[in-house]
């Protein structure tokens, strides 16, 4: 979701006659296939070393309450998908207009409380929900807030910054993986053959959309190295002429959205050049 909506609005370029463009659709293609590989397929259990003499008591849900709220549980879920990749892209060209990630942070944990707070009132009509106690309550209610939420949002906002919306969300079907391994050594769960050939294939992917993206910005690189440097001359608006700096595109967005006229005008010499070749013919 969060490859597409960078396609629509314009993120992300996709010219499938490049071969790094086809590395990142491919990729893209693969790792949604390794995530619903081991969403929807198990095949036979493979036993691990560490989960060999483990026994696990059954699922006491029944299959009809199962089957009830999977329908519900898959749209809601669809739903939660499109929320977390919409917040991938506007945080790409919320950084590049406000350079302040820490404060960007600060802004959407205290929204989502907001948000957790209705839902919470909504949902629970009880106060028992609100206590909490020295126990492992306190301990998930922190660790969902520091690590989870502020630190995980800081970190995600600096390589959107940086690398953009779609390389950040390349490692989110790693998750599948870690939670996977850690639920065989922690809770005994047993590991699949689907699970294990969907892993295979998420990594695969991940490796050829982060090849492409590599690709992308060692392009990039080449062709900002071989532009040749323009001077632009702003102008604020009390009439006072700003210093000359070099063009650069996120200063040039700056400068456009905080209202200030900015007019391009070459250097003294090379008017000067074109002066002399004009005089010559």
């Amino acid at each position: 979701m969060t490859f597409v909506m960078a396609v629509i609005f314009r993120m992300e370029k996709v010219d499938l006659k490049k071969p790094r463009c086809m590395a990142k659709v491919a990729g893209t293609l693969v790792t949604v296939a390794g995530a619903m590989l081991m969403t929807l397929y198990k095949g036979r259990a493979v036993e691990m070393i560490w989960s060999r003499h483990a026994h696990l008591p059954g699922p006491h849900q029944d299959a009809a309450a199962a089957a009830k709220d999977w329908f519900k549980g898959s749209i809601f879920l669809i739903i939660a998908t499109l929320a977390w990749a919409s917040l991938f892209i506007l945080q790409g060209p919320t950084l590049t207009r406000y350079n302040a990630p820490l404060t960007l942070t600060t802004l959407i944990c205290f929204v989502g409380t907001l948000q957790a707070i209705v839902v919470t009132l909504a949902m629970e009509h009880t106060t028992d929900v609100w206590k909490i106690g020295f126990d492992m309550n306190l301990l998930a209610a922190a660790y969902a807030g520091i690590v989870t939420s502020s630190i995980a949002y800081y970190v995600q906002g600096l390589v959107i910054q940086s690398r953009g919306p779609v390389f950040a969300s390349a490692f989110s079907p790693l998750m599948m993986i870690v939670v996977a391994i850690m639920g065989s050594f922690i809770l005994a769960e047993n590991i699949y053959l689907g699970g294990i050939i969907g892993s295979v294939l998420i990594v695969a992917g991940l490796y050829s959309v982060l090849w492409g993206k590599h690709k992308e910005d060692v392009e990039k690189k080449e062709i900002e190295a071989t532009e040749i440097p323009v001077a632009i001359k702003g102008v604020e608006g009390n009439g006072r002429i700003m210093d000359m700096v070099e063009l650069d595109e996120v200063e040039l967005e700056k400068a456009q959205a905080n209202g200030k006229a900015v007019t391009i005008s070459v250097p003294a010499a090379a008017g000067e050049a074109g002066m002399q070749r004009n005089d010559e013919n």
